[in-house]
């Protein structure tokens, strides 16, 4: 199974890239992670933000491979524990179909990318800086696996 990550977004700090590296390289070869990362595009003060959300969604849509199981992270959705994420990978994993999940811009996902979402998940109720949330998404991954496979790294 693939698990494709497409978020708004480049040019990440330094300890970003080195989180995500690292927990993803942890995982098996059969559960491969990778990123799609979308350009941010340039605001101005008289910048129309609906359309660039909308503008936004039709660039991580056209990043969402064909069949994938699209998973929306907005504020909105529904927050999983650890636990119900390893539940979640597990029935992923079992459906046989690539996931794709959805980070949007400043301003959320478009009213299209969450349309497109089989599933809609929330981090919680905090305002999260993007290159943390692919840090905390990228070690959830892991530790969701680690709880599928007996592994030692999830203690709870």
């Amino acid at each position: 199974m693939r698990i494709r990550v497409a978020a708004i977004g480049q040019r990440m700090p330094g300890w970003v890239t080195e989180a995500w590296n690292e927990y993803t390289r942890r995982l098996p070869a059969s559960l491969k992670v990778d990123l799609h990362e979308i350009p941010l595009p340039r605001r101005g003060k008289n910048t129309d933000v609906s359309r660039s959300v909308r503008d936004e969604g039709s660039a991580l849509l056209s990043a969402v491979p064909r069949d994938a199981r699209v998973v929306a992270l907005d504020v909105q959705g529904k927050p999983w524990s650890t636990a119900g994420l390893a539940s979640q990978l597990e029935q992923w994993m079992g459906e046989g179909r690539d996931i794709c999940l959805l980070i949007g811009g400043p301003d959320g996902l478009s009213g299209e990318c969450l349309q497109r979402a089989n599933d809609r998940w929330s981090l919680g109720p905090l305002t999260l800086p993007h290159p943390l949330v692919r840090v905390i998404l990228a070690e959830q991954l892991y530790r969701a696996w680690s709880i599928t496979s007996n592994h030692p790294y999830h203690r709870a």
